[in-house]
């Protein structure tokens, strides 16, 4: 079995925090996978009847007492946040790991989001850790997406990324959210797919779609809630050229932005998108945090990530291809509105981290198997 060591690492250090941990992520993301490897573990598949009976017997949690679990697809149970409760504050030893597609916030069957009881993790496709140990390479990644299925199997087609898009509104959208407009729905999707990477105009898309700017904004935050778009909000400060509404809007994966904007191979002008793509994955999967920023201003000078905890030193991360293709115009910019934090140039290219000097700045050249490293300096 493969073992995806970056998410165990993470697991076993939540379990240092808290007993119970919510894991979450979009259909296919390798949730039953990830827990089945969890060493020791006691999986429940909560979708089969019989184990639900077990699982909801009032003598259940004394039977399991003091062992790691997992409960995958837990929103099936009759009251899950009731039994994740009692496990918190009465079997604090007995470790779980519960999983649901969307984030335990969103699910109407948990009347209780069990705050202070619990943490969340967030199952992102494949990260760069995860493509070493599938062994597929880089480029597959890129084309076909880090969803495990659709990343290391063989023939895979147009029909398996619709049919993805289709489970998704039967059992995400239809099941929590009650959309009405599916046509719309879906085509707000594609388009949002398709331009992924982009500034979000919801008036353009509104027009479209043929619904209100109200319905799209709506339709956005649903996306969000169900990790199929990462929004990335605009950092700023006091100048007022500097970006400040608008967000940028990345795919849940590169596979299926790849297809709804109709390529089947990566041509060499295509890599810079796809590679900012992944780098925002791999900043999002260390992080866990909705805490990631881009910035521009209104003469279209722009920083790719911004990241900070203290917003006086925001930290800069450009992303490139190839490190020769950086030429620090954009960071000049910045950092005359901004001038203190670190500055960063995540590219395929670098094998080995080193510094260089663009326009007076220091930039930390490296590649994506930093990431870990600079959200980490950054928050701790």
């Amino acid at each position: 079995m493969i073992k995806r060591t970056f998410w165990l690492n993470k697991i076993q250090d939540l379990f240092k925090k808290h007993s119970i941990i919510w894991l979450y992520g979009v259909r296919r993301a390798g949730k039953t996978f990830l827990c089945k490897s969890v060493p020791d573990v006691l999986y429940f598949d909560c979708e089969i009847p019989e184990i639900r009976r077990r699982v909801e017997d009032e003598s259940f949690l004394k039977t399991v007492s003091g062992k790691t679990l997992a409960l995958d697809e837990i929103h099936r149970l009759k009251n899950p946040s009731e039994l994740l409760k009692i496990a918190a504050d009465h079997y604090p030893k007995t470790r779980i790991i519960a999983t649901g597609s969307s984030t335990l916030e969103t699910n109407r069957k948990f009347k209780d989001t069990l705050t202070g009881r619990k943490q969340n993790l967030h199952l992102t496709p494949a990260v760069s850790r995860d493509i070493m140990e599938f062994g597929v390479s880089l480029d597959d990644r890129l084309l076909r997406g880090g969803l495990p299925y659709f990343m290391s199997a063989s023939g895979v087609s147009p029909k398996d990324y619709n049919e993805w898009v289709e489970s998704y509104w039967a059992r995400d959208v239809t099941g929590v959210f009650g959309v009405e407009k599916k046509d719309a729905y879906i085509m707000f999707v594609e388009l949002l797919f398709q331009n992924s990477g982009g500034i979000f105009d919801a008036t353009s898309y509104s027009v479209k779609c043929e619904v209100s700017r109200a319905t799209i904004k709506h339709y956005l935050a649903i996306l969000e809630e169900t990790s199929v778009i990462q929004r990335i909000r605009p950092f700023s400060g006091a100048n007022p050229r500097e970006i400040t509404a608008a967000p940028k809007i990345y795919a849940f994966d590169t596979g299926f932005a790849a297809f709804f904007k109709g390529w089947d191979r990566l041509r060499a002008e295509d890599y810079g998108i796809m590679w900012e793509h992944f780098t925002a994955n791999e900043i999002a999967a260390n992080l866990q945090a909705r805490k990631i920023f881009y910035w521009r201003d209104k003469d279209g000078h722009e920083i790719d990530f911004v990241l900070y905890r203290d917003a006086k030193k925001p930290a800069a991360i450009e992303v490139k291809w190839q490190a020769a293709a950086f030429n620090g115009k954009n960071l000049a910019v910045f950092r005359k509105n901004h001038p203190n934090g670190e500055n960063y140039l995540i590219t395929h290219d670098t094998t080995e981290p080193y510094e260089k000097t663009y326009n007076g700045m220091n930039v930390r050249v490296c590649g994506i198997d930093a990431v870990g490293g600079i959200t980490a300096g950054i928050w701790g």
